[in-house]
């Protein structure tokens, strides 16, 4: 039974004075920081909307003293989808719209509540899944339903990111829990192989795995058993993502007490029972802060993939602009646009990682 609380509620204003004001030195240390973000946030608007320019002139832009958002406005479709064929640019559109659909049902459904709905809910998922798996790569690279066939080394932009983030996120989460089990598990041999699989990819950086991927792994490989670059970059991403997936969801075992695996024997279940439907599940619930930590430094991580010749956002922008002489000196406005959208994802993410812990809170 809850006991309300003794303590008298404070008004909003007692609760500033008592946090901001509660002393001389807490209250200059209040004002100065007020006084500075009023000062760079007035410098900031007049820069991005008082003094900024938001039509294609350039002209306009060399003259005004704000931003030039006019760049986004020219440079878009370029930023947004690299080199792909201009004139077929429609298809990444659609196959971005069908991905975006796809992820935020199952953001959507992941923080609700178990109800009576559940399992429809998650049917509407599978199904978005099903239609994006198959239309993405339809739309993308073509060949079929009089498609003109684009290559891989033409995908760029947004689409490339939204891939390559969901296809490492998909794949890198199923092979981490075998390796934190197989790390935490009863099998000497195994704890061995997947200790040295996880030390050894955690210390390599991501930029040298990339390259490995990309120069090394052709050359190991026979002439006729060539594999596309974006495929061996997203397993190297796979790869990557998955050993620090797995200690996450390691310690999160860890820190279960053995009384539940006691518990567990005393009733007559297996290891593999045990861990199916008594630890893995709370595990997961509590690594979930630590899982969506994962996942959004792999979103950005995309970004690297720059280094081996494949143009998402970061690499779009560079290509949209390094070519025209008359919007080369805009980057830092291409710059704030894909700032802005790598900081929506995250954010979305974030805010999904929240909706499962209150499960857990309650």
């Amino acid at each position: 039974m809850r006991t309300a609380s003794l303590a008298p509620r404070r008004g909003l204003v007692a609760s500033l004075r008592s946090r901001l004001f509660d002393g001389p030195w807490s209250s200059l240390a209040t004002l100065v920081i007020l006084a500075l973000l009023l000062f760079l946030g007035q410098r900031l608007i007049g820069w991005a909307v008082v003094d900024a320019v938001w039509v294609a002139d350039t002209v306009r832009c060399e003259a005004a003293r704000g931003a030039c958002w006019g760049v986004i406005a020219e440079k878009h479709r370029a930023i947004l989808f690299g080199r792909y064929p201009y004139d077929a640019q429609w298809r990444p559109l659609l196959a971005t719209l069908v991905l975006l659909v796809a992820i935020a049902l199952t953001l959507l459904a992941a923080g609700r509540r178990p109800s009576a709905t559940g399992a429809r809910r998650w049917r509407l998922v599978g199904a978005a899944w099903l239609a994006a798996l198959a239309l993405f790569p339809l739309l993308m690279g073509g060949g079929l339903a009089g498609l003109a066939p684009v290559p891989t080394e033409l995908w760029g932009g947004l689409p490339l990111t939204l891939m390559l983030a969901v296809g490492g996120i998909a794949t890198a989460f199923p092979l981490a829990i075998a390796l934190a089990l197989g790390r935490s598990g009863p099998l000497p041999a195994m704890r061995a192989v997947c200790s040295v699989y996880v030390e050894l990819i955690r210390s390599v950086p991501l930029v040298p795995a990339l390259f490995l991927a990309s120069f090394l792994v052709p050359l190991l490989l026979p002439a006729d058993w060539q594999v596309d670059v974006l495929f061996r970059v997203q397993v190297a991403i796979t790869l990557f993502a998955a050993a620090y997936l797995a200690e996450a969801i390691r310690g999160a075992l860890l820190a279960i007490s053995d009384g539940q695996r006691q518990a567990a024997a005393a009733l007559g279940l297996g290891w593999w029972q045990t861990q199916r439907h008594i630890l893995l599940p709370q595990a997961l619930r509590n690594a979930t802060p630590s899982i969506a930590n994962s996942f959004i430094n792999l979103f950005k991580d995309t970004s690297l993939v720059v280094v081996v010749s494949l143009y998402e956002l970061t690499g779009a922008l560079e290509i949209a602009l390094a070519g025209d002489a008359e919007w080369r000196s805009y980057q830092l406005e291409g710059y704030v646009f894909i700032g802005a959208i790598y900081w929506t994802g995250c954010f979305a993410l974030s805010r999904a990682s929240r909706r499962l812990e209150r499960p857990q809170a309650g």
